[in-house]
């Protein structure tokens, strides 16, 4: 198993699915956890579970898209723990009414840009100070499958949010790479947390997304976490700008056969 043992890390987004999963696979690993979510009932929820399994965890309740919220939210993970290793920008939203580009209104476009990818930007622009403080680490900025290619379903502003992290985690890994710092850009296929499983309730919805994933299902939360946790750990030291792709092979298929 990857060895975090020492080491901090903070999590957006921590509160269910992916996030949460990635936080208790990283306490197992031995990091101490700042599990950062809007939502504070689930966030704490996270932080029970990793304090039930003898993990080091503390919540920060933060909106990810508001720059005062998010400098305080590190200041706090770095004065609690003393530094910082290890930042997995996760938060995200899907939110109904984003579609094409002619019928996404305004605001719902604005509401995704700033949490998908302003949030990130923030992440990295507060924690990068805090890990080069601490000697280096590993960022993880959670992008899509979609940024590589087109969604079978409009979803415009998700798209380009999710376009706007995979190129920003590049030019960060380019920059930090001699100072200590690896960034990776994690591209998830279509995952089964509740965001997607509402999103997927409608059953011909389902199906046209499922037509276009060679393994024929969703992939579980537990197996992105996998992937975070090697991006995370020395077991990567090697691995910096890349697009990690963990997709059940969306992006090698054209059409896949039933």
């Amino acid at each position: 198993m990857s060895s975090l043992e020492g080491k901090i890390a903070f999590i957006t987004g921590a509160g269910s699915g992916i996030g949460r999963q990635s936080a208790l696979l990283m306490a197992g690993a031995g990091a101490r956890i700042v599990v950062c979510d809007r939502d504070e009932e689930a966030g704490q929820a996270t932080v029970g579970m990793i304090e039930g399994k003898g993990g080091g965890a503390s919540l920060v309740v933060a909106d990810v898209s508001d720059d005062g919220q998010m400098r305080a939210a590190i200041d706090s993970a770095c004065s609690e723990y003393g530094g910082l290793h290890v930042l997995f920008n996760n938060a995200g939203i899907f939110p109904d009414g984003d579609g094409s580009p002619v019928d996404t209104p305004l605001d719902i476009w604005q509401w995704v840009i700033d949490v998908n990818l302003k949030g990130v930007f923030l992440g990295c622009k507060y924690g990068i100070p805090a890990m080069l403080e601490s000697g280096g680490g590993s960022i993880i900025n959670t992008a899509s499958f979609v940024a590589v290619m087109g969604a079978a379903t409009s979803q415009i502003a998700y798209t380009a949010s999710k376009g706007g992290v995979l190129a920003m985690t590049r030019e960060i890994a380019v920059e930090y790479a001699r100072q200590g710092i690896r960034a990776n850009a994690l591209c998830p296929g279509p995952v089964r947390t509740p965001l997607l499983e509402e999103f997927l309730s409608d059953p011909e919805v389902k199906a046209r997304r499922l037509v276009h994933i060679p393994m024929g299902r969703l992939a579980e939360p537990e197996e992105i976490a996998q992937a975070v946790l090697f991006l995370a750990s020395e077991a990567s030291a090697y691995v910096t700008g890349t697009t990690f792709l963990v997709d059940g092979g969306i992006s090698a298929s054209y059409v896949t056969p039933e």
